[in-house]
């Protein structure tokens, strides 16, 4: 990580994702199941996805496997450089 950046981290004790899942969730609609779970639309990721990487930065998600919680993390500037133009950061 660069000095210039902030790298911000949730971390659960959930059901934990798949390497599979982890490919697939930040794409609209990722279609993950958990048994007992009940689903929003599936889009709030893919939206934080966007929103961080129209600021030029990095967003994901790790986990150990099912049964071991994730981490999710996005990285900022701390210097306020506004949002990319949509054409380089879609292509990002």
């Amino acid at each position: 990580m660069e000095e210039d950046t902030v790298c911000f981290s949730v971390i659960d004790d959930g059901h934990g994702l798949t390497k599979e899942e982890l490919s697939n969730f930040f794409k609209p609609f990722p279609e993950i199941y958990i048994d007992g779970v009940t689903h929003g639309t599936g889009l709030g990721l893919s939206i934080c996805k966007g929103i961080v990487e129209l600021h030029g930065e990095n967003i994901w998600a790790e986990s150990d496997g099912i049964g071991n919680g994730s981490t999710f993390s996005f990285t900022l500037s701390k210097e306020n450089r506004g949002c990319l133009p949509r054409e380089e950061a879609c292509n990002r």
